[in-house]
């Protein structure tokens, strides 16, 4: 019997940096029973993953990773590990290209099939296919057989000669019981505030009564980067925290909603429908979150005012927190947003303020966690991030919990003050298929479908999602009798905004928005490119006037399609 064959030479050690570190991820029931983990990786996260998980400043690195041909160049190798408590589970990894025609099929598709034993796979990118249409690094998905199971992975790109990358820091285990810690924590009470109303409910809770405690902002208060999403994204944890430090149970509710991607100009449109669940809540306590979705803001913190003093002067008075959340690059919009809390002595709990000055130092110099234990990618937490999310706000509710329940007379009693920024859309409600005020006058024309394509997201507790704007009006080219047909819209109001579909499919097209007969803008699904909810003023006036609005298809996108969700008006 001869002995082993001897094994080829080995290859050369190579430099590589990890755009994934050790991070959780939990594959989403999809219909087919399969379970997804989708991680994107486009418009400049791929970077950030690089700077955040491996520690690159090479500025050449950094470009090469912004589109597929840099790519190429730079990565020889992309070694892949996933590790669950069931280690012979099959899962596939995919690195999905986007494409420059088709944004979300004419991409290369790199694939590797692994088990969940925590064995390193590796892509050996010098023998793929690529596209032509190939544009840039898009998204990274972990497909499950089996659906809902939790694992951690980690993704790193070994890189060809003439690259290096720097050597891997050492991450500590976060101690959660630390003084540093606890001091860190401290640190994101911004503003204590008026507590009155807080102390309210903290009241009601421990006398037994119901108490509803809400969130409301963008895709972190959805729970991006928490896996499982529903049980550890902040939200949740901080509202299982109220129950513990106010005490409680069954008596408080939980109501999350966040929506991926999306401004407070969104957020006080859907407010009624999403938090007040169209009367069937009525929230003792709102967290607003949407110190990082407001950039975009038209209005530049008119709208996030106007979602304020709309939750303050609901009739039961509830207490409305602003919770100032961070990206990688350390920034959020507290400074221009937190004047509003100013202006109405509200609560406000900054996580800049607590994570960012520890990130700047070095493992054993003080550091309580690293960035790539904070952040899942460029804008979302980790499990660990959404923790410290949670005891922030926690550390907000323990510090109420011992003022006198005297403290803290509402100081909005007798009505707001005079906006600091504006409120012109305080009064702002939403107008579809389901809800229509008194007067509006809708012709389809050949927008009369409905889209059942939406963005959804995950309420509350749950894992199953509920789609945003379900009754909306959906112009589809190729089914249409009458092809073209401009959809019309007859209405008082002194405000309006559209809210419609955006889309990263080829199918979908552009539309003419008309105000008056004027137009005002053209409506580009593609302009950023997924599935999520866009919303754009139309006007913004002094007084009420009867206003005609049209829809019609851009010139060359006859034959495509495009979903108007509905409208916002004042």
């Amino acid at each position: 019997m001869g002995g082993p064959k001897a094994p080829k030479d080995p290859e050369s050690k190579r430099p590589f940096f990890y755009v994934m570190r050790e991070k959780e991820i939990f594959g989403t029931k999809q219909p087919d029973g399969r379970g997804i983990q989708y991680i994107y990786e486009d418009m400049g996260r791929l970077e950030n993953s690089a700077r955040v998980a491996g520690d690159i400043t090479d500025e050449e690195i950094l470009t090469l990773l912004q589109d597929v041909a840099g790519f190429r160049k730079l990565v020889h190798s992309i070694g892949i590990r996933v590790e669950a408590d069931d280690s012979t589970q099959n899962v596939e990894f995919l690195f999905q290209m986007y494409g420059e025609k088709d944004k979300l099929g004419g991409g290369t598709m790199l694939r590797c099939p692994l088990c969940t034993d925590g064995a390193e796979v590796r892509i050996d990118l010098s023998g793929q296919q690529w596209s032509e249409d190939d544009k840039e690094p898009g998204q990274m998905l972990f497909v499950f057989d089996k659906p809902e199971l939790l694992a951690t992975a980690s993704v790193r790109f070994f890189l060809n000669d003439g690259y290096q990358a720097p050597e891997i820091d050492e991450e500590a285990e976060i101690d959660y019981t630390s003084e540093a810690y606890q001091e860190m924590i401290a640190r994101s009470l911004m503003q204590m505030g008026d507590t009155g109303r807080v102390r309210r409910a903290i009241n009601k809770a421990q006398n037994g009564e119901s108490v509803t405690i809400a969130y409301i902002g963008g895709s972190i208060t959805q729970g991006a980067g928490a896996t499982p999403i529903n049980c550890e994204c902040y939200a949740y944890k901080s509202y299982r925290d109220f129950v513990r430090v106010c005490g409680g149970g069954k008596n408080i509710r939980f109501v999350k909603a966040g929506v991926g991607g999306t401004p407070s100009e969104l957020g006080m449109i859907r407010f009624e429908r999403d938090v007040l669940r169209d009367g069937e809540e009525t929230p003792d306590i709102v967290v607003v979150e949407f110190a990082v979705n407001d950039d975009g803001d038209e209005t530049r913190g008119n709208c996030y005012e106007s979602l304020v003093r709309k939750i303050l002067t609901l009739p039961n008075r509830p207490a409305v927190i602003l919770l100032f959340s961070v990206f990688a690059n350390d920034w959020n919009l507290q400074d221009r947003l937190g004047v509003v809390g100013e202006r109405y002595q509200l609560p406000m709990v900054s996580v800049l303020n607590a994570v960012t000055p520890q990130f700047r130092l070095k493992q054993g110099q003080g550091r309580v966690l690293s960035k790539n234990q904070y952040f899942y990618d460029m804008f979302h937490p980790t499990n660990a991030g959404h923790t410290v999310m949670a005891d922030c706000l926690t550390y907000f509710f323990t510090q109420a919990a011992k003022q006198e329940s005297a403290a803290g007379q509402d100081p909005l009693e007798k009505g707001l003050p005079e906006p600091v920024i504006g409120a012109d859309f305080e009064r702002v409600r939403l107008l579809d298929k389901k809800d229509m005020p008194e007067g509006a006058k809708v012709t389809c024309g050949s927008f009369g479908f409905t889209d059942t394509e939406l963005q959804e997201v995950e309420m509350d507790e749950n894992l199953v999602c509920t789609p945003e704007f379900p009754y909306n009006w959906m112009y589809c080219g190729q089914k249409a009798e009458n092809v073209g047909q401009a959809f019309t819209l007859e209405l008082s109001c002194k405000a309006l905004l559209l809210i419609f579909k955006d889309s990263g499919e080829v199918r979908v097209g552009r539309a003419e928005v008309f105000v008056d007969g004027e137009r005002k803008l053209v409506a580009d699904p593609h302009i950023n490119g997924w599935l999520h909810c866009n919303p754009v003023i139309l006007l913004q006036e002094q007084e009420t006037k009867r206003h005609e609005i049209r829809i019609q298809m851009a010139a060359g996108d006859e034959e495509k399609e495009f979903t108007i969700l509905g409208f916002g008006y004042v």
